[in-house]
């Protein structure tokens, strides 16, 4: 499970798309809604790329995709 709040709080402050971050990622739209919202697992390259486009900290990581403080 992710943290989609956060997640969604930091897609938000980007000037990104969500389809644009799922380009950016490789996958499609669809996909990348179902791994927002928990219907599928983020991979680890993924979790790099958004880590890399949405500036993330190795915190801010942590706390989204494996929820540890």
């Amino acid at each position: 499970m992710i943290d989609t709040e956060l997640l969604q709080e930091k897609l938000n402050k980007s000037s990104f798309t969500m389809t644009f971050v799922a380009k950016e990622l490789g996958i499609t739209y669809q996909a990348f809604l179902d791994k927002v919202n928990n219907k599928r697992e983020f991979t680890y390259g993924e979790i790099i790329s958004l880590r890399q486009l949405l500036h993330l900290k190795g915190k801010e990581v942590n706390k989204i995709f494996f929820m540890w403080d």
